[in-house]
């Protein structure tokens, strides 16, 4: 008898902080930042088959629509091989996550891919095996593999508990661009200069309320927002924009972009303030979602 569907959220991420601390002789940068993930991302449906292969559906299927082999594929190519199964997969990829976003799209379907086959197979590797298979495919694959809010140093895959955040709502705001991570780096070598990097920010044991991780998140910020307007221009736009709309508590950059987001208090406001960037701009992605706890 053939084993079930397995259906997995891919759900996105956003970084609520980052800072950058250094650079590796690789020239991989060093980073320090708080992700969190949203209720809101990719679905992947993953269904017993002799072979691996990927179908893509969903309003986001185009952009991925000349990958051959893009992270959910090698995902599940990866696992087969150290797993030693003989199983294949048919992955069903419903895709929403913009691509270039600074939201982790594909690190998130990989990881998706990495959980639904470790159910599907019946392989039971804990979560911290899977963690360390899910480096090979990307320095932020480990963290959305446990989609949790946590904290990321090293360059994204050394990960740390996170102090419990407080409930919230959020908009995620793109102006329907993509913003090449390895351009943001590049500008901000040129921007950095000669100057140190930061030091890592100390993070609160925990955080009293809304108000208490806005001020925090406030004197950290996101290093990469400058770089990212030098590329993306539109970013600017997408910031100013949301710092204008009523309810939205604080609005920042995800990663290196062109993806902002704003908290607010409750799922009820942050769906009125998406609502009024849309009818603003109505060339802009912006939808409302919660953050997963």
């Amino acid at each position: 008898m053939s084993s079930p569907r397995v259906f997995v959220r891919a759900p996105a991420k956003i970084n609520l902080t980052l800072r950058v601390t250094g650079r590796r002789a690789d020239g991989y940068h060093l980073l320090h930042s708080l992700f969190a993930f949203t209720e809101w991302g990719d679905d992947l449906a993953i269904e017993p088959a002799n072979e691996i292969s990927l179908t893509l559906d969903g309003e986001r299927a185009g952009a991925l629509a000349g990958e051959q082999d893009n992270l959910a594929l090698r995902a599940a190519r990866l696992l087969q091989n150290e797993s030693g199964t003989l199983a294949g997969a048919r992955l069903i990829l419903t895709k929403r996550i913009p691509v270039a976003a600074g939201l982790g799209g594909g690190s998130a379907d990989a990881a998706a891919t990495l959980r639904g086959l470790n159910a599907l197979w019946n392989l039971k590797w804990p979560v911290e095996k899977l963690e360390q298979l899910a480096l090979q495919l990307g320095a932020d694959v480990p963290a959305c593999v446990r989609s949790n809010a946590v904290m990321a140093s090293g360059i994204g895959e050394v990960l740390t508990p996170a102090p419990a955040l407080p409930p919230l709502a959020v908009v995620l705001v793109n102006p329907n661009l993509t913003t090449p991570t390895p351009a943001v780096f590049r500008a901000l070598k040129d921007q950095q200069g000669e100057k140190p990097f930061k030091q890592e920010s100390a993070i609160p044991s925990a955080f009293c309320g809304l108000d208490d991780l806005i001020s925090w998140m406030s004197s950290v910020g996101n290093d990469l927002t400058d770089p990212a307007i030098q590329v993306t221009p539109a970013v600017a736009d997408v910031l100013t924009q949301m710092r204008s709309t009523a309810g939205i508590r604080h609005a920042a950059l995800s990663g290196s972009g062109a993806t902002g987001f704003g908290l607010c208090t409750d799922i009820a406001t942050a769906e009125t303030c998406a609502k009024a960037i849309s009818k603003a701009r109505p060339d802009w992605f912006a939808i409302a979602t919660r953050l997963l706890k």
